[in-house]
């Protein structure tokens, strides 16, 4: 029989086949051609630097969380041109890095007055531009965090586009949001898991903590419509919607709110399913229909906290699926395979020890050859767990000064992670040493969360400014 993690590969690999001209070595979505931030490769710069060991590098237009994905010899990212106060579609050569095609793919849509300003720099927490593309090897598709979702052909004639937010309502998110949408056999999933009323900053409902205010009037939000969550399954051939399945959680306020994407998974007995995390629980959904197979949950006993919005993808390795809960808390590996509510049974196993050096707020855990590489962002640590009873190979503390929030990367025996400041530290996958560390932007730089990227065994590192690509 085979193991959890063999299927997964080779579900990503059926999927990798639908596309055309999608080589093993690509970077499709921006957790890799697996989905669990791990790709082959050989043969990496055991040093490197803004000067050293440099491919090429390329001017960005602006700032931009999405992390690169990579077709063949294109590259393709979102970023912020703010200069003319636009959001970008981009298209770089692998081979120079000469910029193929740039295209205004934002409309412009803001649908509250507190719409993200995408023009203020730098330092601006979040813009419009941090979901990831995602392709099949015919079409890109690129989504932005105002709804606006925009598909082309590889040479960058533009196919389609539409916003979500004008055919589903305004999101209702604390935060701008930014899942990456997944193309998986035909299909383009996006998750939409936001909380059950409008944001009204400053007033009832609103993205803070009221302490010392007023309290919310429970009976006057009883008023306001009710807004679902939901998962959209999309034709890439014409933005077509396919469905629309409303995925109800128990969570409140902003405990419903979920930044995360849809992760393919063909279980032991060859169905395949959707997984996804977010309100809570954890969910495995029909790829056809989105019908809900299994949930489990909860980390949020009882549903007491109301601001553990989710940010971390859910990981496959194993026979297990790793759940990251917000803020401090602990990993949770939930068996998969299963059917209809899970049980307490289900927790394969959760991370243990005060403080709990293994938990994650921000980024996505790893998977590669029976071990979970755990970034954490509140802990400024890197942990390598074993996926089958969740012990503690290492850990290796990172500096402090800035947050580690860019998702790792596993590839040619290390594991490769980026802060907020563009230091990038590569760490030995057996020892936990860390054997380089650089800074790839300015020493003012601020923010930077794309995820470092390993495609035909050259690295792609995403700056504010920069798109270096780093090889012998």
């Amino acid at each position: 029989m085979l193991s959890s993690s063999i299927r997964s590969v080779l579900a990503a690999s059926i999927a990798l086949a639908a596309g055309s001209v999608l080589q093993a070595q690509d970077w499709p979505h921006w957790r890799g051609p697996a989905y669990n931030g791990t790709v082959a490769a050989s043969g990496l710069p055991q040093e490197f630097g803004p000067d050293k060991n440099v491919r090429w590098k390329a001017d960005m237009p602006g700032p931009g969380a999405s992390t690169p994905i990579v077709v063949g010899d294109r590259i393709f990212l979102t970023s912020v041109d703010t200069a003319r106060e636009q959001l970008v579609a981009m298209c770089v050569s692998r081979k120079d890095g000469t910029i193929l095609w740039q295209k205004d793919a934002g409309s412009g849509y803001k649908p509250t007055p507190q719409g993200t300003n995408i023009a203020r720099g730098k330092r601006t927490r979040a813009t419009y531009a941090s979901p990831s593309a995602t392709t099949d090897g015919n079409h890109v598709v690129f989504f932005f965090g105002n709804g606006d979702l925009v598909a082309y052909e590889l040479e960058g004639k533009e196919a389609w586009r539409r916003n979500i937010q004008e055919d589903y309502g305004n999101f209702a998110f604390n935060w701008t949001f930014s899942a990456s949408p997944t193309l998986v056999d035909g299909i383009i999933y996006l998750p939409v898991l936001q909380r059950d009323v409008p944001i009204q900053r400053g007033r009832r409902g609103g993205g803070r903590r009221n302490r010392g205010g007023p309290q919310p009037d429970a009976a006057a939000e009883k008023k306001v419509q009710a807004i679902d969550s939901f998962i959209l399954a999309i034709d890439p051939s014409n933005g077509e919607t396919i469905y629309k399945h409303v995925r109800p959680s128990p969570a409140k306020v902003e405990s419903l709110e979920s930044y995360t994407s849809m992760i393919p998974f063909v279980s032991a007995d060859g169905r395949k399913e959707m997984l996804l995390v977010g309100g809570d629980v954890i969910t495995g959904h029909d790829p056809k229909t989105g019908k809900e197979l299994w949930r489990w949950g909860t980390w949020n006993a009882g549903h007491r906290e109301r601001f553990w919005r989710l940010v971390p993808t859910v990981v496959v390795g194993d026979g297990v699926a790793l759940v990251c809960a917000p803020k401090r808390a602990p990993v949770y590996a939930v068996k998969l395979g299963g059917s209809g509510k899970l049980t307490a049974d289900a927790l394969a196993w959760q991370s243990k020890g005060r403080p709990n050096p293994v938990s994650s707020d921000v980024p996505t855990p790893a998977f590669h050859d029976g071990h979970f590489y755990v970034l954490s962002d509140v802990r400024s640590a890197l942990s390598k767990v074993r996926a089958k009873d969740g012990d503690v190979i290492w850990t290796t503390p990172m500096e402090k000064e800035h947050l580690w929030r860019s998702s790792p990367t596993v590839a040619d025996g290390r594991v490769w992670c980026m802060n907020h400041n563009g230091v990038v530290a590569v760490v030995d996958q057996e020892t936990g040493k860390i054997t380089h560390q650089v800074a790839m932007a300015g020493v003012d730089d601020d923010l930077i969360r794309a995820s470092v990227v390993v495609a035909h065994n050259e690295v792609l590192i995403r700056t504010n400014d920069k798109l270096y690509c780093i090889a012998q």
